[in-house]
């Protein structure tokens, strides 16, 4: 059986249990009229619904035991495709041989900075980093952003693809 159908099943049957309990313990302070059941079946009832509430609850545990796991594996596959990522750049840099200044605006650049953003985050003239981002665009061989993104974008499907 499915693991998604088991544990639908599962959240019913708890449901039921919930309700059962909580009408169990309203209907006679509340005055609501109902058939009164055999005795030893109200209490193979009660067994029951017990049961249902603590599969529900031992079957939650486990649920959000393995979601943890998951989002703890999506964190670390997120990391290293964030590292893999920096390693890229790093690369592309070196080779291209840009100096600190450029590689810092570079970075910001392919994080979306505008000119007069990286300006202010390195203290310096929006004049200077319209000449450092020429400076890179000319030593990676494109003609502005977009394709100096596209470069790093073309190597992060070909890595993912190998």
């Amino acid at each position: 059986m499915n693991h998604r159908y088991f544990l639908y099943l599962v959240l019913a049957f708890q449901a039921f249990s919930a309700f059962f309990f909580v009408f169990d313990i309203l209907a006679p302070v509340l005055g609501l009229p109902f058939a009164t059941l055999n005795w030893t079946f109200h209490e193979i009832v009660e067994i029951a619904a017990a049961v249902g509430l603590i599969t529900g609850f031992v079957f939650g545990g486990l649920a959000l035991k393995r979601a943890r796991e998951r989002s703890a594996a999506a964190e670390e596959a997120l990391r290293i495709a964030q590292s893999a990522f920096g390693d890229v750049l790093r690369e592309r840099f070196k080779r291209w041989d840009l100096t600190p200044a450029e590689a810092d605006v570079a970075m910001f650049a392919i994080k979306g900075f505008s000119i007069p953003d990286i300006a202010n985050l390195r203290g310096v003239s929006e004049g200077t980093i319209k000449a450092q981002t020429a400076a890179i665009y000319r030593k990676a061989g494109v003609s502005g952003r977009p394709q100096l993104l596209s470069l790093f974008i073309d190597d992060l499907i070909e890595n993912e693809n190998d």
